[in-house]
């Protein structure tokens, strides 16, 4: 107890703190002032009654929120304003700023720290705002899933926008067995693209030294060290069964993705299936992906995040190659001469889509033609469309094989037989993702042939989504993680974590 003589210890330069109190009050007095004097003339005359608010950037609009509550204490000179307009001046600082005005008194504080204000500056930054507010609701507590409450008035996104501000960057690595992405998670797309033709299902020993050349290329090629930053790792498709074989293949293939990371000296780890990235991108956390691959297509059932592979995962046995390959066959029997497949590669890209109604589309005149550089002009006709037909006639091209929709319809079949979930919407949402997944049409077309073959009390409801960021949707996937507010810690394996377990479940 401290002595009835002895005094408080004094306050540390009281003085000092005094007058840097009073001068951050009157710098902040002289912003207001200044701003007032810019926004008064075109602002007084906007109703009191808006509640939206537009962002200078952007169209969308910030979702509607509970109205702010007022502290009984007074705003001085700014009472006679309606709340709008304070609102909106408080939008013309910068969050720092902002932070610093809620110091003045309890009202302004009540403003300066409301959602309204903060979901604003969210809104500002690289990322839309239903991303976030997605990520930081479904996402933030890791895996697995727990969903934060939606209600945005329980939420303090003043705190929020703090965190994520402070989430240290980190490297998005999405590999796969034909192309990867690799870039920089505060960055709005990869900043690099390069071929990997990995052989993922490969687990003999020769797959570490491969993983090793494959992972410092990527380090090298974005000149960063290893050893700096964390990394957020895509889990390729591969070994689909539920049986034990395919479970300890893909524990296998994990565990040497992250002994080879750990061995270059990275700080923690996040590794996420590729489909569950395409979903998240999506703004989902159940649905049904289909992956179209570079060797093959995918079908995967996702459950709150995790692959229901008891379900079953449909495979159909050829994929972005062979749609390639058939163009390059009609262009060839069109007597149409090119020097590589990375040029019929881009006139698929380009010019090639998925018909509606096919037959109908046969008689109609769907000539186009585009310049690829370094080979000239090209013409493409009826192969615009008949490429992306053998998704779901696969005979044209002379295979054997499930079409897209059936496999799709076979799926959700066993989705709703496994009766999983209290209802049946979990799976009615169908994301695609892939390079060629990218044609225009394929939704609408894969959306009709599932109402056409599926019985009305599963198809109703079923909806398709393209690809929600193109060719780059799973890496995007990770960009929401790496950038949440809770990032590394939820989502991440250390070193050290990673070498005290000796058995990692996926």
């Amino acid at each position: 107890m401290m002595n009835q003589n002895s005094s408080p210890p004094p306050d540390p330069l009281p003085r000092e703190s005094f007058l840097i109190s009073r001068n951050r009050k009157k710098i902040i007095k002289k912003n207001l002032t200044m701003i007032l004097r810019k926004v008064w003339g075109s602002m007084w005359n906007r109703s009191n009654s808006c509640k939206d608010l537009v962002t200078p950037t952007s169209t969308s609009r910030v979702p509607p929120l509970p109205p702010l509550a007022m502290s009984s204490s007074s705003l001085g000179a700014f009472d006679q304003l309606p709340m709008d307009i304070l609102v909106q001046i408080l939008m013309l600082i910068q969050p720092r700023d902002a932070v610093m005005l809620s110091l003045t008194c309890k009202a302004w504080r009540c403003l300066a720290s409301g959602n309204r204000l903060w979901m604003f500056y969210l809104q500002s930054s690289q990322e839309s705002w239903d991303s976030i507010f997605f990520a930081e609701t479904c996402l933030r507590s890791g895996y697995p899933l727990r969903l934060v409450s939606s209600q945005s008035g329980e939420l303090s996104f003043m705190r929020i926008y703090g965190q994520r501000a402070q989430v240290p960057g980190s490297v998005i690595i999405d590999g796969g067995s034909g192309y990867c992405k690799f870039g920089w998670s505060k960055f709005d797309s990869p900043s690099g693209r390069s071929a990997t033709f990995l052989e993922f299902g490969n687990i003999e020993s020769p797959i570490y030294a491969r993983l090793q050349q494959f992972f410092a290329t990527i380090f090298t090629r974005m000149q960063v060290k290893s050893s700096m930053q964390p990394i957020v790792v895509s889990l390729p498709l591969c070994h689909f069964d539920d049986t034990e074989s395919a479970k300890a293949s893909r524990r296998q293939l994990k565990t040497a993705i992250l002994n080879v990371l750990f061995d270059m000296n990275v700080p923690a780890v996040c590794a996420v299936n590729q489909a569950v990235l395409a979903l998240y991108a999506a703004g989902r956390t159940s649905g049904i992906v289909v992956n179209i691959g570079f060797q093959v297509i995918t079908v995967l059932p996702i459950l709150n995040g995790k692959v229901m592979r008891q379900v079953g995962v449909e495979v159909i046995g050829f994929g972005a190659l062979k749609l390639t390959g058939f163009l390059r066959e009609k262009m060839q029997e069109n007597n149409v001469s090119f020097q590589s497949l990375y040029t019929v590669r881009t006139l698929k890209e380009k010019l090639c889509y998925v018909a509606l109604d096919y037959k109908a589309e046969l008689s109609k005149d769907t000539q186009a033609s585009m310049e690829v550089s370094g080979e000239g002009w090209f013409t493409l006709s009826k192969e615009r469309f008949q490429t992306g037909e053998i998704l779901f006639q696969p005979r044209l091209a002379g295979m054997r094989a499930m079409s897209l929709h059936q496999a799709v319809a076979l799926c959700m079949d066993h989705c709703d037989a496994a009766g999983l979930a209290a209802d049946d919407s979990w799976f009615k949402t169908v994301v695609l993702t892939g390079g060629s997944a990218c044609l225009p049409g394929l939704a609408e077309r894969l959306e009709r042939e599932l109402h056409d073959h599926l019985s009305p009390s599963i198809s109703n409801g079923v909806r398709v989504l393209p690809p929600p960021c193109g060719v780059d949707t799973a890496w995007h996937g990770a960009k929401l993680i790496s950038n949440l507010s809770t990032f590394p810690g939820p989502w991440c394996i250390t070193r050290k974590q990673f070498r005290r377990k000796s058995r990692l479940m996926w």
